[in-house]
């Protein structure tokens, strides 16, 4: 029987999480078996494919994946953050990532596999990309690395931000 390993960078894409958050994980002890071989780390992956994580003793339970994704990854620019970087002189993220439940905003992108622009006028996506009529997809094998500009702005950008004021005076609750 052979052991299959991950990169750090397969890991974190494989759980759904930061890369810096492995990191952590990975000089706590807690990713089971893992190995520091020169500057990188061997992650070892079990049967599913998926690497271990021993639960911490104190905080929230985890988030990570436990099993491989079956969902695509969802990716937009945000339009009104371009305009608003424009016109103020600053440089927040313009790129929405979805995956799942999870969003995330970056300065930039990597594929690393195949993807697909999808352009819907009459049709927009209300379920994955809250109403966007051009978005890229990616099939849930393939990682998308985040990139973010040391000199940037970071945090949800302004049109999220407002998008979240707006529904907390609504419905009293705040959403992601």
């Amino acid at each position: 029987m052979t052991i299959s390993f991950a990169t750090t960078t397969e890991a974190a894409f494989l759980l759904n999480i930061s890369t810096g958050r492995l990191r952590t994980l990975l000089n706590q002890g807690r990713v089971r078996d893992a190995r520091k071989v020169k500057r990188g780390w061997q992650i070892p992956l079990n049967k599913r494919g998926m690497p271990e994580i021993t639960p911490g003793s104190r905080g929230p339970r985890g988030t990570w994946n436990k099993n491989r994704r079956t969902g695509k990854t969802f990716i937009h620019v945000l339009r009104k953050t371009i305009d608003y970087n424009r016109d103020n002189e600053t440089s927040y993220p313009a790129v929405a990532v979805k995956v799942g439940d999870k969003k995330d905003y970056c300065h930039a992108l990597k594929i690393h596999g195949p993807c697909q622009i999808v352009y819907q006028p009459h049709q927009p996506n209300r379920s994955q990309a809250g109403g966007a009529r051009l978005w890229i997809e990616v099939e849930p094998e393939y990682i998308v690395e985040r990139k973010y500009f040391s000199d940037g702005d970071y945090g949800p950008p302004p049109e999220v931000i407002q998008q979240r004021v707006r529904s907390k005076r609504n419905d009293g609750t705040v959403t992601n």
